[in-house]
């Protein structure tokens, strides 16, 4: 079954607002400069990468922001005087691009897996926060739009329905079987210091709108130490796929127990722990080795890793991990503005496993080949300004300039344009 790389791309109006607490380095880049044009070449430069490893490759279209509806239900508008007049944390929410981390766009279940034979995506609410929190319509509309699976609406906006997506849900195959290995932050306590987005009551919600069995699910609780180490999800210290799994040992609790339950389900599988003398978790979470992505390609298991890893404690584990046979082969990519608001390769893309009937009916505008990446690079460069500080979002033209740049992406692409 090939497994659709859907990344995302962040939009004209990327800035650091370190509106997300826990994420370390979104705090520590807050109000800060970024550099949009080179942020959204950086990760049109990863999917290039991915794409040459033979993968299938599409990406989803920013969605406009500033987000309009967010600041007219504050009472206002994007005239000058209105956007003057707003704070900036709001101002922050509203221009926000943090739909690049498509890997909280939602949680997939092929056809192969569900009760029905349907394959479906679950969209996430995102509810942890609010520039976050009003991304899932314009993301279902975009699916429902672009690629084959039934997308099912997001769960209500409310933390104990809190739901991330495939950031805390990984598919796991083995000889006996498939299991979905939903990672959980709380189950309406508090045990960490910073907040766990992931409640256990959203993941069993999502698995049963996916129609997954429940003997085919495994809920795990994420480690309250790896939350406040910044691990604000499970795949900044866990990546998995098929039968591969490499995660941190202080990733979960009760991880040995948990462990031997999914071999249990799914039958022999390579699982990698890697230990705190190897890697502290500081290190961890500061690097973001467990944020690549983890990819089965022809020649063998590949790596995507960030730039951060080529030195250090990460830079000794992937070669550890080649020496072991874990992987074939590592590849590093430089996605600096997106590492900035903490988010690495992992949190740029959603694995969307498909039939090859499936993968013909994605939306060619979004499929990506070398040709279509060229022209992406292009209408980057025309369209987004080589630096934004939070300041600049008080600027109405560049609302304006958001939405031409959107406009003009969706005659490029022949996709719909979704309303400001």
């Amino acid at each position: 079954m090939p497994e659709l790389q859907l990344d995302g791309l962040p939009g004209p109006t990327l800035i650091h607002g370190g509106l997300a607490l826990g994420n370390l380095a979104s705090i520590a880049n807050s109000h800060t400069a970024s550099q949009p044009r080179a942020g959204a070449r950086a990760c049109l430069a990863k999917m290039r990468a991915v794409l040459d490893l033979g993968l299938p490759q599409a990406f989803l279209p920013p969605l406009p922001r500033p987000d309009r509806g967010l600041l007219e239900s504050c009472g206002y508008g994007l005239d000058r005087a209105s956007l003057a007049a707003a704070p900036p944390d709001l101002l922050g929410a509203a221009g926000s691009t943090a739909f690049q981390w498509t890997a909280n766009v939602g949680t997939c279940a092929p056809s192969s897996d569900t009760s029905d034979g349907v394959g479906r995506i679950v969209a996430a609410n995102l509810a942890a926060l609010l520039h976050r929190s009003r991304e899932a319509p314009g993301r279902v509309a975009q699916l429902r739009a672009l690629q084959p699976l039934t997308v099912i609406d997001a769960l209500p906006s409310h933390p104990v329905l809190g739901d991330e997506g495939a950031a805390n849900h990984s598919r796991v195959v083995g000889p006996l079987g498939v299991c979905h290995l939903f990672v959980y932050g709380h189950d309406g306590d508090v045990t960490s210091r910073f907040p766990a987005r992931q409640s256990l009551a959203a993941s069993r919600a999502v698995a049963r709108l996916l129609h997954l069995a429940p003997e085919r699910c495994l809920f795990v609780r994420q480690s309250p130490i790896a939350i406040d180490a910044g691990a604000f999800h499970n795949d900044v210290v866990m990546v998995g796929t098929e039968d591969h799994l490499l995660l941190h040992e202080q990733a979960w609790t009760d991880q040995p127990a948990a462990l031997a339950e999914l071999q249990r389900r799914c039958g022999p599988l390579r699982i990698r722990v890697v230990n705190s003398a190897e890697m502290p978790l500081a290190d961890a979470v500061t690097s973001y080795l467990f944020n690549g992505q983890l990819l089965a390609t022809a020649t063998g298991w590949t790596l995507v890793s960030p730039e951060e890893c080529r030195g250090g404690p990460a830079s000794r584990m992937i070669t550890r991990l080649i020496d072991e046979g874990f992987i074939a082969r590592s590849l590093t990519v430089a996605v600096r503005e997106s590492m900035r608001g903490g988010g690495g390769p992992a949190c740029l893309r959603l694995r969307v496993p498909l039939t090859d009937a499936e993968l013909a009916r994605v939306h060619p505008g979004i499929l990506l080949d070398h040709q279509r990446i060229t022209q992406l690079e292009r209408w980057v460069d025309t369209h987004y300004r080589e630096r934004l500080t939070p300041a600049d979002l008080a600027d109405p033209q560049l609302a304006v300039d958001s939405a031409t740049a959107l406009k003009a992406l969706a005659q490029l692409l022949g996709t719909p344009e979704l309303p400001s």
